[in-house]
């Protein structure tokens, strides 16, 4: 993995966990308007990073725990998980001891989806995501949910150095059909499984709702997946610093409970 950091680490961390298609730094423009409060942690994913072998999940959690002791964080005032990320976010979420004051899924891909399904993903995804990096973002528009040209340089990273490989591996290793892992009602109560109105993974919201009664659920009305973060980063931005100052969402006008 690779990391970037943005703010005092001194102050409250944030944790990011991007999506696929595209490396950590597609946070950097939200991490931006909040490195004046906190310190923000962007992993990118050991697929993304030149020279580096995707070993599993687990080792990916490993590398994203001691990278956070290395930086003498004892807490995460956030964590922020978008699309596949909050798949990882999930095995972080089981496994570490850290205290966390609150999770946000953005569109969380939380698919269970058989192992043969995934294996026949796999040649798709890595043509689709390669695609962004021989085209210089050409393709963004025809075979993505976003094209937005702000996403664009993010996936035309994440394009250059991944390998086969490396992503079936992930593949393989993510979206189990597996049932959700446990997690304690109270911390349940301050997780936010957001999916907007619009988007292809609003499909997954009423199967996580069961695993875990106690989360929160607002939908962003009229938007597609991770549109809000995408078009308006200082909103998104916003939007996370009240939820961990006031334990709750803002009330934006377009979001629906």
């Amino acid at each position: 993995m690779l990391f970037q950091t943005y703010g005092d680490r001194r102050n409250p961390a944030v944790l990011f966990f991007h999506a696929m298609g595209v490396t950590g730094a597609s946070s950097e423009p939200i991490a931006r308007y909040l490195q004046d409060r906190y310190f923000c942690i962007l992993p990118t994913s050991t697929v993304y990073c030149e020279g580096q072998k995707y070993v599993s999940k687990a080792d990916e959690v490993r590398q994203v725990e001691e990278y956070l002791k290395s930086q003498g964080v004892e807490r995460l005032e956030l964590v922020v998980a978008s699309s596949i990320g909050a798949d990882l976010a999930m095995a972080f979420l089981t496994g570490t001891k850290l205290p966390i004051g609150h999770v946000f899924f953005d569109g969380g891909q939380f698919a269970q989806i058989g192992k043969g399904t995934r294996r026949m993903m796999t040649p798709f995804l890595y043509l689709a995501i390669k695609s962004m990096y021989w085209s210089k973002g050409g393709t963004l528009k025809k075979i993505l949910w976003c094209d937005d040209d702000s996403i664009k340089p993010y996936f035309i990273a994440a394009g250059k150095n991944l390998t086969y490989t490396n992503l079936r591996r992930q593949i393989l290793d993510s979206l189990e059909d597996k049932p959700f892992p446990a997690l304690s009602e109270e911390l349940q109560k301050h997780l936010y499984f957001e999916f907007g109105s619009i988007e292809d993974h609003f499909k997954y919201r009423q199967a996580v709702i069961e695993a875990y009664p106690c989360g929160n659920y607002p939908i962003f009305e009229g938007y597609d997946h991770m549109q809000y973060q995408i078009r308006d980063p200082k909103g998104f931005a916003e939007m996370l610093a009240f939820i961990a100052a006031q334990d709750g969402m803002p009330k934006l006008p377009f979001i629906r409970k």
